[in-house]
């Protein structure tokens, strides 16, 4: 396993800016497209008003794992997640097709964005080229 200052910047910057890993690893390209993809998701999640999970226990387990997986899947998207609890969106969840989708696409920017900081750590680490 190499240092951790290899790869820690990497995967700090892919957390803050989605691709931005990428870009400090010179694979501008793969980088352009992940930023695009998950930003994009992201926008598409808060234009369709999807809820924002919150780490709150629920009634039963299933609940409670529910609202910390989604919370940190939302985490999982970075700067723009922090970036629009800074500016105070918070959608209640509502019954509905369009807020459904909404919140699934919010956390699927997250899990992608996980899935670019766990390539940016291979890169990093000369596992992946």
């Amino acid at each position: 396993m190499p240092p951790m200052s290899v790869w820690l910047w990497p995967v700090v910057a892919a957390w803050a800016i989605p691709g931005a890993g990428h870009f400090l690893l010179k694979r501008t390209g793969r980088g352009l497209l992940l930023f695009s993809c998950v930003i994009l998701m992201f926008l598409l999640g808060l234009s369709m008003s999807g809820m924002m999970f919150s780490p709150e226990k629920g009634t039963d387990y299933l609940t409670t794992l529910i609202n910390y997986g989604g919370f940190v899947s939302d985490l999982a998207a970075g700067g723009i997640y922090v970036l629009s609890m800074m500016f105070g969106y918070s959608q209640p969840d509502m019954p509905g097709d369009v807020h459904d989708y909404g919140t699934k696409f919010l956390v699927t920017a997250g899990l992608l964005n996980i899935l670019a900081m766990v390539d940016a750590f291979e890169i990093a680490t000369g596992k992946k080229d």
